[in-house]
């Protein structure tokens, strides 16, 4: 295949993957370990008869997950003890959250960073206590500071000088600048509490916040684990509650995420066989077309192709953060700062 669509066929017909021979199967284990599906894949075809030599892999695959698994969730402690006297809410965020709130998206899936997110005026108190934790500036440039705290939806990334790990603490789903102005309040009083204090967001708000991440804040790079992501959402989701498709929709509108949720359904059911609501996800358009070959941009080696759409892309995640004005200054003093040449 000159694309993702074996890696796409994998994960929504496991069985499908016993007919593949050879260099086939080299194709699909590097196009999901750069799609960082590796560890959802091995989860997904665990009972499906694979070659003795892919079976080591997918086990090897699992076995980091395990490891990683319990890291995400021992940062997840470090930053709820670090916090123990902050009154609010800790609402953790993507991969952890799924993990902590023990959800199919979260078996084999890649975990990262740990995100999660507080009210936007606590964000002094919860910055201090961190940095008193010992976390401490990434990347401690004026203009990038600046930046964050006024344009963006968290803070700069914080690192423990210990531990090596990252930190990225939020206080709503997408940039100010962006177009959605997402209800943080109502997705914080919404917030699901968890045994160990910790909270998670509400089901439909989870689902809204892996849409508004993946087309609402970016150009689609690792969209097939972000689309991935809101498959297993969807179809955990609904099937523990009957009334999760009329709270989904309601929640997206109170959000401003609408045309970005329709578009997240008709994706998911074209590439994940994701069941959906038609009136939700409405019609089919011309530009979904664009999206499917953005999102299957891989061939068999792992690289990335399709430059040309891949561009469009990159160019477009900037146009939606930012208004064209305050985008051209900002790249300006981007190129003047780190691109340059000096002397």
């Amino acid at each position: 295949m000159r694309d993702a669509r074996r890696l796409v066929d994998a994960l929504r017909t496991p069985a499908s993957v016993e007919m593949l021979r050879g260099s086939e199967w080299t194709d699909l284990i590097s196009m999901a370990r750069a799609e960082s599906l590796i560890g959802a894949l091995a989860h997904r075809i665990d009972h499906a008869k694979v070659p003795d030599r892919i079976r080591m892999v997918l086990q090897d695959a699992v076995e980091a997950h395990d490891l990683a698994r319990l890291q995400a969730l021992w940062e997840a402690d470090c930053a709820r003890r670090a916090l123990a006297d902050y009154p609010g809410k800790i609402v953790l965020m993507k991969g952890t959250a799924y993990v902590a709130a023990d959800l199919a998206a979260g078996r084999g899936r890649s975990i990262g960073d740990l995100d999660i997110m507080v009210e936007r005026k606590d964000l002094p108190v919860v910055e201090n206590a961190l940095l008193d934790a010992g976390w401490e500036w990434v990347k401690p440039d004026p203009y990038d500071d600046q930046y964050y705290r006024e344009h963006m939806h968290e803070l700069p990334p914080l690192i423990h000088r210990e531990r090596d790990r990252m930190i990225d603490v939020h206080h709503t789903i997408l940039p100010l600048t962006a177009g959605p102005t997402p209800n943080a309040g109502e997705i914080h009083a919404s917030a699901i509490a968890l045994a160990d204090g910790l909270y998670v967001m509400a089901p439909a708000d989870m689902v809204l916040h892996s849409v508004a991440h993946l087309f609402a804040d970016g150009d689609l790079a690792g969209g097939l684990r972000n689309l991935w992501d809101i498959n297993l959402l969807l179809r955990e989701k609904a099937e523990a509650s009957a009334s999760f498709w009329t709270e989904l929709d309601k929640r997206a509108r109170l959000h401003g995420l609408a045309d970005e949720l329709a578009r997240a359904l008709r994706l998911a059911a074209a590439l994940y066989d994701t069941p959906v609501l038609p009136s939700l996800a409405g019609k089919a358009t011309f530009t979904d077309n664009f999206y499917v070959r953005r999102l299957l941009a891989r061939d068999g080696y792992g690289r990335e192709t399709r430059k040309l759409t891949r561009l469009a892309f990159y160019i477009r995640s900037h146009w939606l953060r930012m208004p064209p004005l305050m985008l051209a200054r900002h790249l300006w003093i981007k190129w003047r700062k780190d691109g340059k040449p000096s002397g």
